[in-house]
């Protein structure tokens, strides 16, 4: 027999907005954001007044919680799919502030014009207009008086027909007696059956992390500091984008800024490094697994909702244990020296550019190890070469890109019960001579200008300070930094007179950084033509290509850049020749940099 897992009941407006207000129902969004644009809540306001359905709400039964003295607290409501039309409900009827993208608090009015029955978004020409009522939430205030507004609007515009006006206030004021659906899931649910059944219902399909669902449980837990715990997370991930965002946060949030948390974050108000901007999911990630030895963010909502795995019952003291542990997790995550130090070590392997990164699951276990070798007093230098291996080693074989969340777990708590061991033997087992000799340049056989492999190449000439191609000056690091080009080594439009098509002719074995005045002298020649010529000015000829005029330099430089030397000799029948020959050369210096990482 299939138990059912949840409950549907229809609510007026109002009821939900009194449980909203007295915190029978909590909202975790509401000091986040508000997406919608006042458009939006006046369209919401007209489908209300019409009395058209605006969808069901989704709320999630905490679970009741076994208190210090044996005795049971009941769980909240939380609501998980809704709040966008909640918030804009309470901002237009309640006349409560939202918070902008900005942080900052600010009205959103909706005026109503009683003869025409139409919403609009008030503006200065409305309220000048004695037509419009300019902002429908005195209509829904305790002292409201229905028949004196009635009286007073019809005597300001001259209006005749009073019950007509009457007819639309009242129906403005009755809206708040429109049902609105409520479903109502179990509080024994999983986060994943809870997240199915969301993407069931919700008729935009949007997708519901496992980050979303612990941001919630956090942000309507105040007893132990939740809700400052969450604007920790939120204000330090906007802070990392744009540090001006500082000045604001002072004047906007006062009471958050004599919290321990916005010194921690202070220091972000000077820093403009983007290479690493977390969002509030990799912060998440990375605090949890740091401290709690766990991979998978279910278990963090478990145990921010008290559970004891062994009993399945739920304690205040594991609910509280957990939010202290995990605010400390956030302050290291926080913590300055930890922060740049890390940032060090990402630019110390030669990922000097956010582009370089395509994989946050990596950067952020790398952080993780990072704050758990330091836990653990391993030496520093040690730390650095270990995180920077590992960063790279996570790339280069897609370690996190499926199942993260367990391999997370795996290797957590491999880390913790073998430390430098088990580390090692994960170097020597995914990096072995096979993955050198045969995997990483098959790897290597790709058009993806953002694979991985390719950016690990980019990152070992940065390491390696290498040239750009032909350059004798500028150093690949460079060209990096200011998005220089990257060159053909087989010109494009050479191999697309052969008929070569994008997935051929874009192979990341025919890429090479190059300054664009060297890329543009070389246009569509083929390289037998341009690498002659580059030698022929080496030999008392022109500079054409470049600033290098000494052979051994000009060898150097292909050498350096994995260009075979007998490119030079190449023709469109080498062309298949020549990018496997690279492809090898090309894994052949990533191994030489992974050893010297």
């Amino acid at each position: 027999m299939v138990i059912q897992q949840y409950s549907v009941n229809q609510h007026p407006i109002q009821t939900l907005l009194t449980w909203v207000q007295s915190q029978a129902v909590a909202i975790p969004e509401i000091q986040r954001p508000f997406v919608w644009d006042a458009i939006k809540v006046r369209d919401l306001l007209d489908s209300l007044y019409q009395g058209y359905p605006i969808g069901y709400l989704i709320a999630w039964q905490n679970p009741n919680v076994k208190l210090k003295d044996g005795t049971k607290s009941a769980g909240k409501r939380i609501l998980i799919d809704g709040q966008q039309r909640v918030t804009a409900l309470m901002a237009a009827l309640l006349g409560q502030k939202v918070v902008t993208k900005d942080y900052r608090r600010i009205r959103i009015a909706i005026a109503f014009h009683p003869l025409e029955k139409r919403f609009e978004v008030t503006n200065p020409a409305i309220r000048k207009d004695r037509n419009w009522i300019p902002d429908i939430s005195a209509i829904f205030r305790p002292d409201f008086r229905l028949i004196q507004a009635v009286n007073n609007y019809c005597e300001l515009n001259s209006v005749e027909n009073e019950d007509e006006i009457f007819e639309s206030l009242e129906s403005l004021k009755g809206i708040v007696n429109n049902p609105i659906g409520l479903i109502e899931l179990n509080s024994d649910l999983d986060i994943e059956t809870v997240t199915e059944i969301f993407i069931r219902i919700n008729s935009a399909g949007s997708v519901l992390s496992q980050a979303d669902f612990a941001m919630s449980k956090i942000s309507v837990n105040e007893t132990y500091g939740g809700n400052n715990l969450r604007k920790a997370i939120d204000y330090f991930c906007h802070l990392a984008i744009a540090p001006e965002f500082y000045q604001q946060l002072q004047e906007v949030d006062e009471e958050f800024t004599k919290t321990d948390y916005f010194g921690r974050m202070s220091w972000l108000k000077n820093e403009n490094d983007d290479l690493y901007d977390p969002s509030y999911t990799d912060m998440l990630r990375v605090a949890f697994t740091s401290k709690f030895k766990r991979g998978r963010l279910q278990d963090l909502v478990a145990l921010l909702s008290g559970r004891n795995f062994e009993t399945r019952e739920f304690e205040e003291e594991i609910s509280e244990r957990s939010f202290d542990l995990l605010k400390t997790g956030v302050m290291d995550f926080m913590n300055e020296n930890n922060f740049k130090k890390f940032i060090m070590i990402l630019r110390s392997a030669g990922f000097i550019d956010s582009s370089m990164i395509r994989s946050q699951n990596s950067i952020n276990f790398a952080y993780i190890m990072y704050l758990t070798l330091r836990e653990m007093n391993c030496d520093q230098a040690e730390i650095e070469s270990l995180v920077r291996k590992w960063f790279v080693l996570s790339i280069l074989t897609s370690r996190y890109s499926s199942s993260p969340e367990s391999t997370f777990d795996y290797d957590i708590r491999r880390i913790h019960e073998s430390g430098k061991t088990f580390i090692e033997n994960v170097f020597s087992a995914e990096l072995s001579d096979a993955f050198w000799e045969v995997g990483l340049p098959q790897q290597m056989n790709t058009s993806v200008s953002s694979s991985p492999s390719f950016n690990v190449y980019l990152a070992a000439q940065v390491k390696l300070k290498d040239k750009g191609f032909l350059s004798r000056d500028i150093c690949v690091a460079d060209l990096v930094s200011l998005k220089g080009d990257v060159h053909h080594i087989f010109p494009k439009e050479y191999l697309k007179k052969f008929g070569l098509t994008r997935g051929k002719y874009n192979q990341i074995a025919n890429y090479a950084m190059t300054q664009s005045e060297i890329n543009i002298a070389i246009s569509s020649k083929p390289p037998s033509q341009y690498l002659t010529e580059a030698l022929n000015q080496c030999n008392g000829g022109g500079l054409k290509y470049g600033g290098i005029t000494l052979k051994s330099e000009m060898l150097e430089n292909w050498k350096m850049n994995c260009i075979p030397e007998n490119t030079v000799n190449m023709t469109i029948d080498d062309y298949e020749e020549f990018l496997e020959e690279r492809r090898y050369l090309m894994a052949q210096k990533i191994k030489r940099y992974f050893a010297v990482l």
